[in-house]
Formats: C-alpha cells, structure tokens, sequence
C-alpha cells in the first residue's frame, strides 16, 4: 500500500503527470493499493470550495479510482490522530493528519513537499 499527498492527486486528477517524479509514476503504476488520508478528501474539498480545483473531492476521488485504483483509508480516526500528535515538526493539521495515517500503516508516502520528506522516513518522491 501506498498513500498519496494532495499536491499528487490533483496533479494526477488534471493529467499533469509531468510534475511527478518518474520514481512516483512507477511507483503509482506497480502498487496494488493506492490510498489517500480522509484528510486529504477534506483538503480537496477545501481547495474546491476556495475555488483553487474546479471537481468536488468525491468526483476527483471517484475518477481516480477508476484510473489508478485510487481508495480512502479506512484506518480508524482516533488511531490516525494517535499518531498526528507525534508530528509537532507542521502546525498544518493536514499535513499532520496525512503522515499520521501512512505511519499508522508504516507506509510509503508520496509527495513532494519538502518538510514531509524531511520528517516522514518512508516518504518517496
């Protein structure tokens, strides 16, 4: 299993395959579960509602699912936040959440964002 970061689905989302690493498109293409956060359902839907992605989170989420297989984790919420009060590295409850869920997991992250990498150890990019 592997998670994707918000920055990713969208770019995968707008078919802007281009900004991702040729490590991520391989990485998408071979793993059997690709998942997101459900706080990355809830930053999409923010990034809607701001007017910065034109798709509802749930329609981007239902066509990435028949494209790559795409899947909301299902991993309980209060284990998800056990380990989000880990991560005093962000104060961005998105980011905080996001990591939390692959490391409840111990499971890849993929995102670009700098300051995740530096402190999630599975992170890939």
């Amino acid at each position: 299993m592997t998670y994707l970061d918000t920055h990713v689905v969208v770019w995968l989302f707008s078919a802007e395959t281009y900004k991702l690493s040729k490590t991520v498109i391989d990485e998408i293409q071979e793993e059997q579960e690709i998942l997101i956060s459900p706080a990355v359902l809830l930053e999409l839907q923010l990034l809607h509602d701001i007017k910065r992605v034109k798709t509802a989170a749930l329609n981007v989420v239902e066509r990435l699912s028949s494209e790559v297989g795409l899947a909301v984790c299902r991993v309980p919420f209060a284990t998800v936040v056990e380990h989000a009060l880990d991560q005093a590295w962000t104060r961005d409850p998105f980011d905080r959440l996001i990591v939390a869920n692959a490391l409840a997991q111990d499971a890849p992250l993929i995102t670009k964002d700098d300051r995740i990498r530096k402190h999630y150890r599975r992170s890939v990019w």
